[in-house]
């Protein structure tokens, strides 16, 4: 759908607002490869890495993060998604 409206219609916007049951690998590289900015919650269970490999993945739930970085983002790897493909 989002396709229809970029190509047929040419409306013109940068970012796109999803929910969390929209943040698949596909979605979220169909975005990418659309050169959209894109938001969408990760669902409390997704296992993710902020170490760069160093340890094992751990629920988005149990990450800790300091005043910098809730408040610009944290670079992580979500499980099952290319190594070279981090999300912010």
């Amino acid at each position: 759908m989002l396709s229809a409206w970029v190509y047929q219609k040419g409306l013109p916007f940068t970012g796109v607002l999803m929910d969390s049951g929209y943040a698949t690998k596909t979605v979220m590289r169909h975005r990418e490869q659309m050169q959209k900015t894109y938001y969408c919650p990760l669902k409390t269970n997704r296992r993710v890495d902020d170490s760069a490999g160093t340890t094992p993945y751990q629920r988005v739930d149990s990450l800790t993060w300091t005043k910098a970085q809730r408040k610009q983002g944290k670079l992580i790897k979500i499980r099952g998604v290319p190594k070279d493909h981090k999300v912010k």
